[in-house]
């Protein structure tokens, strides 16, 4: 089953307060999103293992240690997940980086894909995918679905802001996908728009309505 890791730490809670409110602009919400994003990759590769490696430094031989087993790959949900990518690369710039674009068909709510372009060695690879908000699931879980497809099996997910349907959708359809989520707010509106939330994340992160 998913385990479901909601971000306690002081510095996502404050920076996501600060991107919820209506008067950030673009540059700062941006900017502040790709905070976020690093930050969260330091707790979602927190288990990931390592191996003893023989190095000599300035003073001496010893064994340090060294990442260990499969490569990584960034995948973000086009357009908002745009936004996380240079965030977690500063974390992990080895990693490559897929795109996966789905927009949401606005009488289903459903997602429609319009791209995919993923590393050629992306089945051998550990993927996060990337989407700033988790709102009826619907992308996030068709994307996983299609990865899954080209024989991905390491997969984990990193939302900022999340429902709870998303959350209940995710697990009910990929319990195999861990999820790490900013915060879970209260639930979803008529339009399906999380609330209280921070509105469109692709609009505000580039600045179109």
């Amino acid at each position: 089953m998913s385990k479901v890791h909601i971000m306690e730490h002081p510095l996502i809670q404050h920076k996501i307060t600060y991107i919820r409110r209506e008067e950030t602009g673009s540059k700062e919400f941006r900017e502040i999103v790709s905070e976020i994003a690093a930050l969260m990759c330091y707790e979602a590769t927190r288990n990931l293992k390592l191996k003893d490696v023989r190095i000599k430094t300035p003073i001496c031989e010893m064994t340090g240690k060294e990442l260990s087993g499969k490569k990584m790959a960034i995948v973000p949900i086009l357009r908002a997940g745009l936004g996380m990518v240079d965030g977690m690369l500063r974390m992990i710039p080895a990693a490559k980086v897929g795109h996966i674009g789905l927009y949401r068909n606005p009488e289903t709510y459903e997602p429609v894909e319009y791209y995919c372009k993923l590393p050629a060695d992306c089945s051998e690879r550990e993927v996060f995918v990337v989407d700033p908000m988790l709102a009826t699931g619907g992308s996030s879980v068709a994307a996983i679905q299609l990865l899954k497809e080209k024989g991905v099996k390491n997969i984990r997910f990193l939302c900022i802001v999340a429902a709870p349907e998303g959350i209940e959708r995710m697990k009910a359809e990929h319990p195999d996908v861990d999820l790490y989520v900013g915060v879970l707010d209260e639930g979803l509106n008529e339009h399906k728009y999380i609330v209280p939330g921070l509105g469109d994340a692709g609009d505000r992160i580039f600045g179109t309505k």
